[in-house]
């Protein structure tokens, strides 16, 4: 018999010499215990994360609960803004439950919350996902896609892109509706040419713990070819923890591991790289949070 895999959570790693955000979490799925691992507090979350350097933390709302708590979150405690949107996964579920009319309603709902509060940034995660979904949801997934790309532009959002076997797609859809002031290719799984792509359309490209993983060589490649002013590091935790905790929960307080790898694959400065970070998450979210 097989042992049981562990779920514990990690123990913090030394502090950064600067601070750095965490770009893209998701507090209230550790909160919920919808994910892996223990429930995790906000309040315990966010001091744990500060202990080690990681300051500010954008909140990733999925679906209209989720997007709900990351307001509530953003105008609760000042280390934390928000983003809202539909997942790419969420929008073909909602079509399929309750068709047009119940995605349009919530749609509407998503714009509501995005220009409800100032201290709502992002209009995001949204974009595509080949991998959950299948054919018979990619146009509902596409058109989504395109009503959030509207949405970041009438009303100055930055946007926030899930990208899972889509690259191609996804360029096309953004070529198509005109690429907003700010985009952030969110846990970026691309290789180097698809990197390059990006950054001709002004994305921010954010690595997450998947940049210290043996088979993400390409994503290093992706890394060591993006500019220092546009590179971000996020978690989307409780997924995607960081070697050598992989399989166990995630956390913003494991953001210097991810750091750590980064500054490595660059052969850059630990010190220098998390400024350049903390800066470009001002310049894609704003700068001021308090």
């Amino acid at each position: 018999m097989s042992a049981e895999r562990d779920r514990s959570l990690p123990p913090a790693p030394e502090p950064l010499p600067h601070p750095v955000a965490d770009n893209h979490c998701h507090l209230d799925i550790a909160r919920d215990q919808a994910g892996p691992g223990p429930r995790v507090d906000t309040e315990e979350a966010l001091a744990s994360a500060a202990q080690v350097g990681v300051t500010r933390i954008v909140q990733i709302g999925c679906d209209l609960p989720g997007a709900r708590w990351a307001v509530r979150t953003a105008t609760t405690y000042d280390a934390v803004v928000a983003g809202v949107a539909l997942h790419p996964n969420e929008a073909p579920r909602l079509y399929a439950e309750g068709g047009e009319a119940l995605l349009e309603e919530a749609l509407a709902e998503i714009e509501s919350l995005a220009a409800s509060d100032d201290r709502v940034r992002a209009v995001g995660e949204t974009g595509l996902d080949r991998f959950r979904t299948g054919e018979e949801g990619r146009a509902v997934q596409e058109h989504s896609f395109r009503r959030h790309i509207d949405l970041a532009k009438r009303l100055d959002r930055t946007l926030v892109i899930h990208d899972r076997d889509a690259h191609d797609d996804v360029l096309r859809v953004l070529d198509e509706e005109g690429v907003p002031d700010r985009v952030v290719m969110h846990c970026f799984s691309g290789d180097a040419a698809f990197a390059r792509a990006c950054l001709d359309r002004g994305a921010w490209l954010s690595f997450a713990g998947t940049v210290t993983f043996k088979n993400a060589e390409p994503v290093r490649e992706a890394l060591r070819v993006t500019p220092s002013d546009r590179v971000l590091v996020e978690t989307d935790a409780p997924y995607l923890t960081p070697t050598p905790y992989r399989g166990r929960p995630n956390a913003s307080y494991l953001v210097p591991l991810t750091m750590r790898a980064m500054a490595q694959v660059r052969g850059a400065d630990l010190e220098g790289l998390c400024r350049a970070v903390d800066a470009n998450t001002s310049a894609a979210f704003g700068g001021h949070w308090g």
